[in-house]
């Protein structure tokens, strides 16, 4: 026996009865409060059990608080919300030949209710689960696109890049070491544009009559040596010797 049937048959036991009312937990969200709930549950079951045709039942304010242990002020106040719903209907009709209140559930309206509840919530469900899916693809379109972009411009970059060293090294004409080249002219393009590079090394290569004596590629771009005023350097050169030309060959290298 589960803990709920143990406690059930000590209800019974001391009270002669199984005195346990559930209630559908949509009348709770439909009125949002027990007593209103209660009532509206024993309404529903004591409407079946009528004899008079035109559907209304009558019960006293202790009977009420018998079945449901709600007090009079409660069950007025419940009555009340469930009127203004449209579930119950109330009139004072004879009862052993006195004008006693009497009750009408309303079960086509309560119905409604249950089913726009129901449809509602399963519609609001639906729409969170699609928002929420709608959003995620949207976030992941829009993490792709971004890392698309950023791929595809990097790799303009690189290519741009890879171009212009391509083109600076055809004009330098002295090939020594070319990933290393490559390596200080990306250094070099961060921090100087193409056509500053390409214009020093230009006016740096008219100084050149004997390309013996040219700097390396990787030396000249390391020692940004593009920056450099050529105009007053164009010299005639003559093979040097002695330490004169053991400094300028290593200055070269």
């Amino acid at each position: 026996m589960n803990n709920r049937d143990y406690i059930s048959s000590i209800i019974t036991q001391f009270s002669g009865r199984n005195n346990i009312i559930p209630i559908p937990v949509i009348y709770l969200e439909i009125t949002e409060d027990y007593p209103s709930a209660a009532l509206l549950n024993q309404m529903i079951y004591w409407s079946d059990k009528t004899s008079r045709k035109d559907g209304y039942f009558y019960k006293t304010y202790n009977e009420w608080f018998e079945e449901l242990h709600l007090t009079e002020y409660q069950v007025r106040r419940a009555t009340k919300k469930l009127n203004s719903l449209g579930f119950v209907e109330t009139a004072l009709k004879k009862a052993n030949g006195a004008p006693t209140l009497h009750y009408k559930v309303d079960t086509t309206q309560v119905s409604e209710w249950i089913l726009k509840k129901l449809k509602n919530g399963n519609l609001t469900n639906l729409r969170m689960e699609t928002e929420e899916t709608q959003e995620s693809l949207t976030e992941i379109t829009t993490e792709i696109t971004t890392e698309n972009n950023i791929s595809a411009s990097k790799n303009a970059q690189d290519s741009q890049l890879i171009n212009e060293f391509n083109e600076w090294y055809e004009l330098y004409n002295k090939k020594k070491d070319r990933k290393a080249a490559f390596t200080k002219f990306k250094t070099a393009r961060k921090k100087h544009t193409f056509e500053v590079i390409m214009k020093g090394t230009k006016e740096y290569l008219k100084t050149i009559t004997n390309k013996q004596y040219q700097k390396y590629p990787k030396t000249f771009l390391h020692n940004e040596s593009y920056l450099e005023d050529y105009s007053d350097s164009y010299v005639n050169a003559e093979p040097l010797t002695g330490n004169i030309f053991d400094e300028l060959r290593n200055e070269y290298k």
